[in-house]
């Protein structure tokens, strides 16, 4: 800082004009005035200024109520078949809003409902090992019941579903079909619940 203005006056200590000519000795910073965004205006401070964890199997928030929602979709499946999915990955965005804050979007949404879907999809594996003898001698039944002219067919067929091989590929096909469909219903339902759940 100059002790002297150009016009050869003696400043006091840190003065911002000269006494004398009125010269600025150096330049004011004014701060700039906050500008409300459009975002800001619609959605609560607490929801502006906070920024969620990444969703995935390490956010120990969403895992938890994930395991929840998919615990509790697995008992409601024997009332409610099918849909017990689309409302666990409803109410696991739902819970999770609640929980940590965190507005979720439509891609966000179906990341928590794919998590719910795959916790479900692995309880879902625990009745469905219990059902499995039951399944077997259901589709003996089923092909036995099959009208064909040539009842050699349908025995090959239950020989085949009786063997190591036929089970295997039956249990399989099964088990990949009841993932894709489990996890493809909790998805929707995780889309479903980010959109409502957003509008609040």
């Amino acid at each position: 800082m100059p002790e002297f203005c150009s016009c050869g006056t003696q400043l006091a200590p840190d003065a911002l004009f000269c006494h004398k000519c009125g010269k600025p000795q150096r330049d004011l910073v004014v701060p700039e005035p906050a500008v409300e965004t459009e975002r800001s205006r619609f959605l609560p401070p607490r929801e502006v200024l906070r920024e969620g964890l990444p969703l995935n199997f390490r956010n120990a928030a969403a895992v938890r109520i994930a395991l929840l929602v998919a615990a509790a979709s697995t008992l409601v499946f024997f009332f409610l078949p099918f849909l017990n999915w689309v409302f666990g990955g409803f109410f696991a965005v739902f819970l999770y809003r609640r929980r940590t804050g965190s507005l979720l979007n439509l891609g966000a949404g179906m990341r928590m409902g794919w998590i719910t879907g795959v916790l479900a999809f692995a309880l879902y594996i625990v009745p469905f090992a219990l059902q499995l003898p039951r399944m077997s001698s259901l589709m003996q039944e089923r092909l036995r019941a099959m009208r064909t002219q040539d009842p050699a067919i349908i025995e090959q067929m239950i020989g085949f579903f009786q063997s190591g091989a036929g089970m295997a590929i039956m249990v399989g096909f099964t088990l990949v079909a009841m993932f894709l469909i489990i996890t493809f219903l909790s998805m929707a339902g995780g889309a479903l619940g980010a959109k409502v759940v957003g509008r609040q």
